[in-house]
């Protein structure tokens, strides 16, 4: 069975566990530091302007925190994980959802404007950045990249076009700190410096409350043996999704906008029967996900109709940088045929 995702991982990534294990020093320390740094100088930050949290829902909740998001209303989109909302919650804020946009995985912003909310969380769904106008500067804006490092937006990384912009390592996104592991990222050294305070927890005299939210040093050798590869792990994404394409499978979307470039965390393929081309892969030794059923969105189907057009007509299928050409050819020749509709309507 070819997997629907797994994590590229190999012997860098061993040998850079063996050295910090061989260090003595595997809690957050030398290698944390390191991490945040390369992550400023790939999305072109100064220095001190990363924070290595535990997790990628860690870093939502603190972007949302350093916001003074309690008791406001947050825009989250409606087609996401629940993690979004959990963070919000957990924030102390009101979580609002908002549908995507007309032909877009991602969040409608002028429905999120028009809601008078006080914050919002603009995720970059399925590697395919999201960009936003002036207009929107007035309202803080949350960039969740969880699915998206490496993507860029007008030739900038995505991440540091909102006020703040969040990452997941998770093990299988686009750079895996080892399992588990985030970072929050923002122009505005205050914010990050604020987190960073929040996330130093012990032997502090002010007793201010804070809470471990900390990456370990060995989770943090993982990501940085990652990201010296993650433009490897791009091209070789977007070379499979060009495959796709030239093999005449029905992606979506089909075409990225100008100055859109995006990573392609998820090939996505529009299909009348999620169930029966799910069914149809697997019999073919290749497994499939509906990326968000309709049950998952985080508002009723009826008041979202285009995500809840989304989750009844797509499927995500395998593209990540460890599939083999062999892999990649029994992809195309089981997905070339399914049953897909001319267009994607709200119903």
């Amino acid at each position: 069975m070819i997997p629907h995702n797994r994590p590229t991982l190999g012997e860098n990534e061993q040998e850079a566990v063996a050295r910090v294990l061989s260090s003595g020093w595997i809690a957050q320390g030398p290698e944390v530091e390191a991490f945040e740094a390369e992550v400023c100088a790939y999305l072109g930050l100064g220095s001190g302007h990363a924070v290595a949290l535990s997790s990628g829902t860690a870093a939502l909740f603190m972007a949302l925190w350093v916001l003074d998001s309690k008791g406001k209303r947050v825009a989250i989109p409606v087609y996401s994980c629940a993690a979004v909302r959990n963070a919000v919650i957990m924030a102390g804020g009101e979580p609002v959802p908002i549908d995507v946009a007309e032909d877009s995985p991602n969040i409608d912003l002028e429905q999120a404007v028009r809601a008078s909310v006080d914050v919002i969380i603009a995720a970059h769904m399925f590697g395919v950045p999201k960009r936003w106008c002036d207009k929107f500067t007035s309202i803080p804006v949350i960039e969740d990249c969880a699915q998206a490092f490496g993507a860029r937006i007008d030739g900038r990384q995505v991440g540091v076009n909102g006020t703040v912009g969040v990452f997941s390592f998770y093990a299988t996104k686009m750079l895996t700190s080892g399992g588990q592991g985030g970072m929050l990222v923002s122009v505005d050294r205050s914010l990050v410096d604020a987190v960073r305070d929040y996330r130093q927890f012990d032997s502090r005299r002010d007793r201010l409350p804070r809470f471990n939210l900390q990456m370990t040093d060995l989770q943090a050798a993982v990501g940085r043996t990652q990201l010296s590869r993650i433009d490897v792990f791009v091209r070789k994404r977007r070379e499979i999704h060009a495959r796709y394409c030239a093999a005449g499978l029905s992606l979506w979307p089909a075409t990225s906008l100008p100055g859109i470039e995006p990573c392609y965390y998820r090939a996505i393929i529009r299909v009348a029967d999620p169930a029966s081309a799910i069914a149809r892969l697997e019999q073919n030794s290749v497994r499939a996900i509906v990326p968000i059923a309709d049950w998952e969105l985080l508002q009723e189907v009826e008041k979202s109709p285009r995500a809840g057009a989304l989750a009844r007509s797509t499927v995500s299928i395998p593209i990540y940088p460890s599939l083999s050409a062999h892999e990649i050819a029994a992809v195309i020749e089981t997905a070339r045929t399914p049953d897909q509709p001319a267009e994607m309507k709200p119903s």
